[in-house]
């Protein structure tokens, strides 16, 4: 395991481990490590994130991924990985300054803005259906939903920190109106006709995390909807960060921070306990 090499990254505190098999070197290796996901992203116990992530070689761009949520599962897309993925593309010489990549949401291009910064256009979102209500608890919500590569649910508030996410979020996840894939639950509340902010549970996950990139593209994309706020659309997040999101050419576009933590080198012990 001594040359099995991870980098941790994060996109405004939404984090990840990435695992750069684009020359192949980990096949062996990675057909036995993928079970262990759950264990590699336990924060405490191992290395600790919100997914992990596999970069490969494509055909047909500059490289593809396999994206697992923390709890092993496998998710379309994510908006924070995607800009992080990019990144180390670019750092380890995969890709130039601009490039795209295949995930199970389509194809996604990105660029390299500068050092930190990074923006990615996203699949066009789809099944957009506004102001409906689900009951809770005996407690009538009224929410909005949009797929933007994965379902998000959104519901407006006007108290954000006071919202309980874990245990609303988790029973709005799991109800039986988004059954069987369930959906990311986020609250927002409107700052001015630009800016947005938002909190948000996320499917896979199972737990609110500091940001998530597309759930502040479907913020904005309902509040946009909604004639709450225009774009282009500053989504602050949970982490203190912010996200824009704009809409060019047709296109939707996320463009905010990606960092490369650190490099290391996986001990069995992170995965074996």
């Amino acid at each position: 395991m001594n040359d099995f090499a991870f980098f941790k990254m994060s996109g405004l505190g939404n984090d990840f481990i990435f695992i750069d098999n684009t020359k192949e070197s980990y096949d062996g290796i990675l057909a036995n490590i993928i079970s262990y996901v759950p264990k590699l992203c336990k924060r405490g116990l191992s290395i600790g994130a919100d997914g992990l992530v596999i970069l490969e070689k494509s055909k047909v761009t500059d490289f593809a991924w396999k994206f697992f949520n923390s709890d092993g599962s496998i998710a379309e897309m994510c908006g924070n990985a995607a800009r992080c993925a990019a990144k180390l593309a670019y750092l380890n010489g995969i890709a130039g300054k601009k490039m795209s990549f295949e995930t199970l949401a389509g194809i996604i291009r990105a660029e390299i803005v500068d050092n930190l910064l990074v923006k990615a256009e996203l699949t066009k979102p789809y099944n957009i259906t506004i102001d409906y209500s689900i009951n809770i608890d005996g407690n009538n919500f009224y929410i909005s939903s949009v797929n933007t590569g994965v379902p998000h649910a959104i519901i407006f508030v006007s108290d954000l920190k006071n919202i309980d996410v874990q245990n609303l979020g988790n029973k709005i996840r799991y109800h039986e109106y988004f059954s069987p894939l369930g959906t990311n639950v986020n609250f927002c509340k409107v700052l001015n006709n630009n800016s947005i902010e938002v909190r948000t549970y996320e499917r896979g996950v199972e737990a609110e995390t500091l940001a998530c990139g597309t759930g502040a593209l479907a913020a904005a994309v309902i509040s946009k909807e909604k004639n709450l706020a225009n774009y282009p659309i500053n989504v602050k997040t949970s982490g203190g960060g912010s996200i824009k999101i704009s809409y060019e050419n047709e296109g939707y576009y996320i463009e905010a921070e990606a960092r490369l933590v650190y490099k290391g080198f996986f001990n069995r012990e992170a995965f074996i306990y």
